[in-house]
């Protein structure tokens, strides 16, 4: 059964069964549109990945490295680039280190992999600044309610990323987002984030296509780690241009994809807004292109929407 495009019927479905997919959300001019700057911006940082140069060497490289082996199934070359980035962030931040080990520290202080599953699949990061067409997406007139419905009118946007899971890939672990995989248990009873997945190929069974577990919201605790199908669990299946959401607290990860072809989304990510969000949109975007968007969509960017820088 269709779920319908009413946004008290997709706040429900999210509060009780802590996921909904809505189909066919895009106009498929929008989707194909969407299809062609993705493909376009992941070709080029292939060509160009983000490699810092000219950094000291990692006193931590090691620990660096052999968590990135454990956590990520990442090639030697993106190890590399994962060094130099941590090396160059802290650079830009007065050569301060962390105080913990790098397991230890809040994912929204590392860098994640952008080429993964032994460069089989790929991510973009801060989507927004390099493709501000897609603007749309973050205030579209169906969704963004529902969210708001969900975590209040103030809430802002956590990421905003692309992602293309490889043919022949395994699938991810369970997991909830962070930060709540790093909070002591039980973990709270509402969520601080809710994602959107702008589906842009179709969702099937065989292709990578995102696994929930129903009701798992409600259980304030996070999956066993692994990736073995569990009772109970769902394949968000739908057409591409459909959108799927579910809360931070229910449990999820990507399927296997067993076929020859990529399984691409975007995704759309927000937050409480006094949760820090997983992306810095106001320190990287441009005045000029800022200036083109709503007041919403600035405000959802990080936009006064942080501490007032006091004198």
């Amino acid at each position: 059964m269709k779920t319908p495009h009413d946004i008290e019927f997709i706040s429900h479905e999210l509060a009780e069964k802590g996921y909904v997919v809505v189909e066919n959300v895009m106009p498929p001019a929008m989707l194909e549109q969407a299809r062609a700057t993705v493909e376009r911006v992941m070709e080029h940082e292939r060509e160009h990945p983000y490699y810092p140069k000219d950094v000291d060497p990692a006193p931590d490289e090691e620990e660096i490295r052999a968590y990135y082996r454990k956590a990520y199934t990442v090639d030697d070359e993106e190890l590399d680039r994962l060094v130099a980035r941590i090396q160059d962030y802290r650079r830009q931040n007065a050569g301060t280190h962390w105080l913990q080990p790098i397991n230890k520290v809040s994912k929204n202080f590392l860098f994640l992999p952008t080429i993964f599953d032994h460069g089989k699949s790929q991510r973009v990061w801060n989507l927004i600044n390099k493709a501000p067409e897609l603007a749309p997406l973050i205030e579209n007139s169906l969704i963004l309610p529902a969210v708001r419905n969900v975590l209040g009118a103030d809430c802002n946007l956590h990421d905003f990323q692309s992602t293309s899971i490889g043919p022949q890939t395994g699938g991810g672990a369970w997991h909830v987002d962070a930060p709540l995989g790093q909070i002591a248990e039980p973990l709270p009873e509402f969520p601080l984030t809710l994602q959107n997945v702008w589906l842009l190929d179709d969702f099937t069974e065989h292709n990578g296509a995102t696994r929930v577990m129903p009701y798992s919201h409600k259980l304030r605790k996070s999956p066993p780690w692994g990736s073995d199908p569990l009772d109970g669990e769902v394949v968000l299946t739908a057409p591409a241009g459909s959108v799927a959401m579910w809360l931070s607290n229910t449990w999820h990860r990507s399927g296997p994809n067993n076929t020859d072809k990529p399984r691409r989304a975007i995704l759309c990510n927000y937050n409480l807004s006094w949760l820090r969000p997983f992306s810095d949109f106001v320190s990287t975007m441009p005045p000029e292109v800022a200036a083109g968007f709503s007041n919403d969509l600035r405000y959802l960017l990080g936009f006064s929407a942080g501490a007032p820088r006091t004198r």
